[in-house]
């Protein structure tokens, strides 16, 4: 096919991609419907299309991928998917969820100094990610919980905005869905993937992060001082939220217990990690044995708790109800490599390749080049991992063909993605904290922006240094 008319359909549809994302129409079944398109085309310009196995017919072939993609996507980095889905809702329904955010936050009543709390608060609540990974409901807890104690603290409407709105961003943790899906895709161990590669750059980026937030909170609290006091604010917008907390049932050793639970995948990895390196031994325990592992130690905690096996067991529903719950991650992932296969069946991918390996530096210009795309659609889509699931499939031939460590690549897109969703004005989470605290969006993104770019800034650079 012509290189040229084959470079105006791969254009076409990204641009077409972009344009429904932008608009927030259905990622999954936009990436779809344009891969299936892409696979008759392919077939009708006599493209090859990669099958398990002929339906017999070429105007049904492209279904077959299809199939395809959901069986290898359900066995692989889904079935993780749905099996820390499912714990995540477990966990939530028997309240260990909230044992665990109020333990965490609790500690920062006790603090004084308004400016000190700012780095605590942002770490604490990338902590807390862990166990809430939507940004915007951890923003919701946050706001109920920990905004009346910085705001009573004496702290400006606007840095309590700025931290909560700035809190799920780029913790490492291999139960992290992004996470899942790259380590399957470059055929690794996630938990290897996350503490020997994501982690040397997330955790000095939001150390950094949080020392950038203390001294910007501070400069723009400077410039434009706080005059409304919390009580007055809660006079004044009859704040709904101001005296509630998360109810919390257990107390003494049951608190601690419940508290752990939720955490507790991540200690076993983390155990089986350090474990390894000291001992040198080669267990290899994946996340879906952890997981399963670390729930049925939750089932059997509560048969103690609640001395009703009936009334346990009936529970234990909401660990599979949770699971679905999650399906539509997976759908993304296989409407992802359908996209990706549809624009490697016309020949589009063979063409970006050879491109990439006759450019000189094309290692350092393919993470930058990805990092700016990346940036724009998220500051103007307001989802930070929507096009990251979408370009996944895509990061192993385009650093192979740049010459680099496709880890230098997914990184700093993955780690970009997640810390410019709080500098757009219409990502889900800035506009839950400008609703609840009577700020505009525009207001919070002012003070959200220079940590996050910086955190976006020294990630690239650090994986740059680290990878290339």
């Amino acid at each position: 096919m012509n290189v040229l008319l084959t470079c105006f359909i791969g254009l076409l549809a990204v641009g077409i991609l972009v344009y429904m994302l932008l608009k927030k129409n259905d990622i999954k079944m936009t990436l779809l419907i344009l891969g299936i398109l892409l696979l008759y085309i392919a077939i009708l310009i006599g493209g090859h299309l990669e099958i398990s196995e002929s339906t017999g017919t070429y105007l049904l072939d492209p279904f077959q991928v299809v199939v395809d993609q959901f069986t290898s996507t359900l066995v692989g980095p889904g079935f993780v998917i749905l099996i820390l889905g499912g714990y995540s809702a477990y966990m939530n329904h028997i309240g260990a969820n909230k044992v665990t955010v109020q333990a965490l936050t609790k500690p920062i009543s006790r603090i004084r100094s308004i400016y000190f709390l700012i780095p605590i608060v942002f770490l604490i609540g990338n902590l807390l990610s862990l166990v809430i990974p939507s940004a915007s409901n951890l923003a919701i807890i946050l706001l109920a919980t920990l905004y009346p104690v910085l705001r009573s603290a004496g702290m400006s409407r606007l840095s309590a905005a700025a931290i909560i709105g700035t809190s799920a961003t780029i913790v490492p943790t291999p139960l992290g869905s992004d996470n899942v899906a790259i380590a399957s895709l470059l055929n690794i161990n996630v938990t290897d993937y996350v503490f020997k590669n994501h982690a040397i750059v997330s955790v000095p980026t939001l150390l950094a992060i949080a020392l950038v937030h203390y001294w910007w909170q501070k400069h723009e609290d400077k410039k434009s001082k706080e005059t409304l006091s919390y009580e007055e604010e809660l006079n004044l917008y009859n704040s709904s939220n101001s005296d509630e907390e998360i109810p919390v049932s257990y107390s003494g050793i049951k608190a601690i217990v419940y508290g752990i639970l939720p955490l507790l995948p991540i200690i076993l990895l983390l155990i089986v990690f350090i474990g390894n390196i000291v001992l040198n031994t080669t267990l290899n325990i994946s996340v879906q044995v952890v997981s399963l592992i670390s729930f049925m130690i939750a089932v059997i905690i509560e048969f103690f708790n609640r001395r009703s096996i009936n009334t346990v067991l009936k529970e234990t529903s909401y660990f599979f109800e949770g699971m679905g719950n999650v399906m539509n991650i997976v759908a993304l992932l296989v409407s992802a490599q359908v996209f990706v296969q549809g624009l490697t069946s016309i020949g589009i991918i063979e063409i970006i390749q050879k491109t990439m390996e006759n450019i000189n530096s094309a290692g350092i210009l393919l993470p930058l080049v990805m990092v700016a795309f990346t940036a724009i659609i998220v500051l103007l889509s307001g989802s930070g991992t929507a096009l990251l699931f979408a370009m996944i499939p895509l990061m192993i031939p385009l650093s192979k063909a740049a010459g680099i460590d496709p880890v230098a690549l997914s990184i700093p897109m993955q780690l970009s993605g997640n810390l410019l969703r709080a500098v757009s004005p219409v990502a889900a989470v800035v506009l839950i904290v400008a609703g609840t605290t009577k700020l505009s969006p525009m207001q919070i993104v002012r003070r959200t922006s220079v940590p996050m770019v910086f955190g976006v800034i020294l990630s690239l650079i650090l994986s740059i240094l680290f990878f290339q």
